[in-house]
């Protein structure tokens, strides 16, 4: 007998049925996603945060802004998920596929990776 993974009940269906129902899924699914610790919470909040403040000011995949703007929105620089260091001596940190680099006077230049 094949037992629900969340309320341990009996399944009735498809051999390959692991749930008894969508809710039970649902339940089980959020607990193994839920970030486990509230440090882990707080960092992946900044990261989206940062993702999101950076998809508003590069709509066109490049452009330029300055540090007030990004810091007047909220934009956290201790944040980002990557760095990449070009041929050409530049550094570019990245939150996924948004990224920035610090140019003169207080601006940068902000980039869309394509994937």
């Amino acid at each position: 007998m094949r037992k629900c993974l969340e309320c341990s009940e009996k399944i009735v269906g498809r051999e390959d049925k692991k749930f008894c129902s969508d809710n039970c899924r649902n339940a089980y699914n959020n607990k193994i996603n839920k970030d486990s610790t509230n440090f882990m919470r707080n960092v992946n909040n900044k990261l989206r945060k940062n993702y999101r403040i950076l998809t508003e000011l590069n709509t066109e995949g490049k452009s330029k802004t300055t540090r007030s703007k990004m810091l007047s929105k909220g934009f956290d620089f201790e944040f980002f998920t990557n760095i990449l260091e070009t041929k050409t001596g530049n550094t570019y940190y990245f939150l996924y596929d948004q990224g920035y680099r610090s140019l003169e006077n207080d601006y940068f230049m902000l980039v869309k990776k394509e994937l």
